[in-house]
């Protein structure tokens, strides 16, 4: 029998308020007093690329995360700076002493597809020329779906080794160089998909477009840019599916405080529902209505949730609060439409564990958008499930996860927690919400066993598994 869960905890602070708090702070125009910066992989992604535009950073870790001041590159002309300084009382973010060449700037993104989604709009209402590289993961990740709006703005976006001509087409993954234009053409976007780092990057590059840039999506996603923006003084009008802002806008510096991560709570509420005799709290957590459809999910799985708005942060109109869930001895499957998928899409693979445990055949509808995150999550999660004892598979772009009731007992496993070759029961694929998933199942199980890759746990929460034992 698992050891229960108990205690309250604050959970690493938002990623995705994380990323946009360092860009904007780099856009505008002063010095940003930020508190709670995620300090993770991605993030460092996000900070190394503002402090190699010019942007000048100097922080210090706190126990709720980076805290200090970022310098925005805003000069009058709107172009980059040369390289700012950057200081950590801990490790550094830059180690070198030779600044780079200004023509092409070479920025790597690391493994943070919202560092670089959200740059090529940042970039594309810059004059200057910069190359975007990430490693092997994010290099095979798609970046069309940003590039066509972008390009229809005026950006030229192509690969570095071709000709910069406005004619160019643009290639799907990193690395690209950007080409940007200091006046942009304004364009009324029409998102074939829900995605929020897509009209992050259409608002931020209408900043620089003459006229009125909007982005209409099918379904509501993650709104984080257009409550932070007007924090940093720039007008966004929200009008249904449709996001509107007027070009000639500078942003100005601004105070900013983040919140905990929601879909790191996830991970340890999902842990709690499963555990007999667990009860976790988690505080000061992110509760925006776009980021929390899982807590919708689970209370319709039959989760025992209990949720407490405390108050709104300044970081716009965030709401924040604790939530409290504890073991769910029934649960029930359940459909989650495609509609309510934008609001969850990273929690689905601890979900899909959840959905493991309950009685009966949860479906998760369209859900093809797994295959092109950090792994192909959908082959992922049917394959360690399927590892685990339980059954998962896809028809088509829906996903179905067949629940047993509760989770398979011990005995079908291997007992030292391997498979027959001596290699690791589960893989995490070098994805971090994976690795967590797979390390939750493992507590769950009561099994003591090697996860391939748990260390990427740390691209968003650096402490996931001191802090889930500091729970026992």
């Amino acid at each position: 029998m698992p050891a229960p869960l108990k205690g309250t905890i604050r959970v690493p602070s938002d990623k995705s308020l994380s990323h946009r708090v360092v860009l904007f702070a780099a856009m505008a125009e002063g010095a940003s007093q930020v508190e709670g910066l995620l300090d993770s992989l991605d993030v460092r992604s996000s900070l190394k690329a503002i402090e190699a535009l010019g942007a000048e950073v100097s922080l210090h870790a706190e126990q709720s995360g980076l805290a200090g001041t970022i310098t925005g590159w805003a000069q009058g002309d709107r172009g980059t700076g040369d390289r700012g300084t950057v200081h950590l009382s801990q490790e550094p973010l830059d180690k070198g002493a030779v600044p780079l060449p200004r023509e092409p700037l070479v920025i790597d993104c690391g493994n943070s597809g919202t560092t670089a989604r959200l740059l090529l709009g940042v970039l594309a209402g810059y004059p200057r020329k910069v190359i975007l590289e990430g490693d092997a993961s994010l290099s095979k990740r798609p970046m069309q779906r940003v590039n066509k709006p972008l390009s229809l703005m005026g950006a030229v976006i192509a690969p570095p080794d071709q000709r910069c001509v406005s004619c160019g087409q643009a290639l799907d993954t990193l690395p690209l160089i950007v080409c940007g234009k200091e006046q942009l053409r304004a364009i009324d976007y029409t998102s074939p998909e829900a995605s929020a780092q897509v009209k992050s990057a259409v608002l931020l590059a209408g900043l620089h477009a003459e006229g009125t840039t909007s982005v209409t999506e099918p379904y509501k996603s993650r709104d984080h840019t257009e409550l932070l923006l007007p924090a940093f003084g720039a007008a966004v009008e929200v009008d249904g599916l449709t996001v509107r802002i007027q070009g000639g806008q500078h942003l100005r510096a601004a105070g900013c405080a983040v919140p905990g991560d929601p879909s790191s709570a996830a991970f340890l509420l999902v842990a709690a529902a499963l555990i007999p005799g667990s009860e976790v709290t988690c505080t000061e957590v992110l509760l925006n209505p776009t980021r929390t459809g899982f807590l919708a999910v689970m209370q319709r799985m039959g989760a025992t949730l209990s949720l407490s708005a405390t108050a709104h942060s300044g970081l716009g109109a965030e709401q924040v609060g604790s939530v409290t869930c504890s073991y769910s001895s029934t649960l029930t499957a359940t459909t989650i439409e495609a509609q309510e998928i934008p609001t969850l899409i990273d929690e689905i693979p601890i979900l899909a564990l959840l959905a493991a445990a309950a009685s009966g055949t949860t479906v998760f509808r369209q859900v093809g958008e797994l295959r092109v995150k950090e792994s192909d999550r959908l082959a992922a999660i049917i394959e360690g499930l399927d590892t685990l004892g339980c059954r998962a598979y896809a028809d088509g772009d829906d996903l179905f996860v067949v629940g047993s009731a509760t989770l398979p007992e011990r005995k079908v496993l291997p007992q030292d927690g391997r498979t027959k070759d001596a290699h690791p029961l589960l893989q995490t694929r070098g994805d971090h919400r994976l690795a967590m998933t797979w390390a939750i199942a493992a507590r769950a199980l009561d099994l003591d066993l090697e996860i391939q890759g748990i260390e990427s746990a740390a691209v968003s929460y650096p402490n996931f598994l001191e802090d889930l034992k500091g729970l026992s």
